[in-house]
């Protein structure tokens, strides 16, 4: 189902697609209209695409079709093994995570894993993780330092699960605990956004030496919906709290808070994948060459100062 604002360019793209197949079942000769609702379906989409809004690109961050976790790790690279369970309560299919080759070197890799549909949606919780799935990621971490293998995180939450069954086993301690134990880490950190960034539950894997972002993702200390909910007592009230938490890609960079904007294809990642997935890829090996050459302590360094210098203030 298209977005609202999407609907402009799908009811065009349907009526060339309808020409296209009357001139070919009838014989009859339409390139000359045909080319002007081409031309005119370019020019709406850089019209549409080219001026989105905040609450626009937090809508395409959402939208179904955009490239998953398991997307990327399958698309970009090899050998992947799933590593499951995290030795002390379960398994949480929110998080998913393990052991892959990039380009022939060994990595390690967790992400947020939202669903296709309903029913797998459910099974993944709707990528909001419980306690185990922060203590699934940092038994990774933990594989990444014990072998020396750089550390990669795929977020895409609208948060972690707040029931009641995640605080009752200590969701804020875990987070906090990840938060920490992805800081200390001594191998390369990289945190990609494919998506949502929605709070804790994002950050609890985003402590990255380099923190990069797709182009419509969000990354925000709360969802607008929840701001507005909180702010003026009216969830609709949305698209406002999104303008004022400036939590799209160009912010976040201006801010300091990403270090690299991943383009998507026109009309978002949704609409090509493949060419999605090539970004990331070019933009993963870029970000692990720029880091290589660091040993232990200076990554360790590295990664301190990034996130000492976030934040400013007038005096």
């Amino acid at each position: 189902m298209p977005l609202e604002f999407e609907k402009p360019i799908e009811e065009l793209e349907a009526k060339i697609a309808e020409l296209e197949g009357f001139a070919a079942s009838s014989g009859v000769d339409l390139s000359g209209e045909l080319q002007v609702l081409r031309e005119r379906l370019a020019q709406l989409k850089s019209e549409t695409f080219d001026n989105l809004s905040r609450w626009e690109r937090v809508q395409l961050a959402r939208a179904p079709g955009r490239p998953t976790t398991l997307d990327v790790i399958g698309g970009i690279m090899t050998d992947f093994v799933e590593l499951s369970g995290d030795r002390t309560f379960g398994e949480d299919a929110a998080v998913v995570g393990g052991l892959a080759r990039l380009e022939g070197t060994s990595v390690v890799v967790v992400g947020h894993q939202k669903g296709r549909d309903t029913k797998e949606n459910i099974k993944r919780n709707f990528a909001m993780p419980h306690p185990e799935g922060y203590r699934k990621a940092m038994r990774l971490m933990d594989l990444a330092d014990r072998f020396g293998r750089p550390f990669i995180a795929f977020i895409d939450t609208p948060g972690a699960y707040p029931g009641i069954s995640a605080e009752e086993r200590g969701q804020a301690w875990v987070i906090a605990q990840s938060i920490q134990r992805m800081a200390r880490l001594r191998v390369p950190a990289i945190a990609i956004i494919l998506g949502e960034g929605g709070s804790g539950g994002a950050l609890a894997i985003g402590v990255g030496n380099r923190v990069l972002i797709l182009e419509n993702a969000w990354y925000s200390v709360i969802s607008p919906e929840s701001c507005a909910a909180i702010l003026w007592r009216d969830a609709k009230e949305a698209a406002k709290a999104a303008e004022a938490l400036k939590l799209s890609a160009p912010d976040l960079l201006s801010l300091g808070i990403v270090d690299r904007i991943i383009p998507e294809p026109g009309g978002g990642a949704h609409r090509n994948p493949a060419a999605t997935l090539a970004n990331i890829k070019q933009a993963l090996l870029a970000s692990l060459a720029e880091l290589r050459s660091l040993g232990p302590e200076e990554l360790f360094e590295d990664r301190y100062r990034r996130f000492r210098g976030l934040g400013r203030y007038q005096t």
